[in-house]
């Protein structure tokens, strides 16, 4: 059974998204610096919109199952309706590192995006100098595709297969 409750964020729920994007021991590897109020409500709004593209993609509330505590956020995120392409992500408070509940969100939201036949890939982004969030995204199939400078940090990108279609095959026969 699943150890963690996947529920999209709602308007009602910027509470708990400015917990973790306010926090700067989480923040430090994803944006260098804490969020403050007003920017995390543009942020919060952007997240909401972005959250009505798909009814099974956007970014999700997770909770411990058997508890109901919050424990922070995953997403999947598609920039258009049909798109064949999402970006996986995970943020946990900082009590719950290293429990296993970073593996724990990626494997579920994989299985999200393997169950939606429409996307071939997953993507994320990444600090390079984090460590454990590489370990957790390669230990799920995931390949390092390139190293760049995303909104002016270091990042990582990598990315997981999850669907190769038929036509793909095809042109891939024809050139090998």
């Amino acid at each position: 059974m699943d150890k963690l409750l996947l529920e999209k964020f709602t308007a009602d729920d910027f509470d708990n998204y400015y917990t973790l994007v306010s926090n700067e021991q989480i923040m430090a590897q994803i944006t260098e610096r804490a969020i403050p109020y007003d920017e995390a409500q543009k942020e919060f709004e952007t997240l909401l919109a972005n959250n009505a593209v798909h009814e099974r993609f956007g970014q999700f509330k997770l909770f411990e199952r058997q508890t109901g505590t919050f424990l922070g956020l995953g997403k999947l995120e598609v920039t258009e309706k049909t798109a064949s392409s999402a970006e996986l992500g995970y943020i946990l408070l900082p009590q719950y590192w290293g429990k296993g509940l970073g593996t724990e969100a990626a494997r579920q939201l994989i299985q999200i995006a393997r169950s939606e036949t429409q996307l071939d890939t997953l993507t994320a982004i990444i600090d390079p100098a984090n460590v454990a969030s590489r370990k957790i995204l390669t230990n799920q199939g995931f390949i390092s595709k390139k190293f760049f400078e995303y909104e002016g940090l270091p990042a990582e990108l990598l990315e997981l297969t999850i669907r190769i279609r038929r036509d793909d095959l095809a042109y891939q026969r024809n050139f090998t």
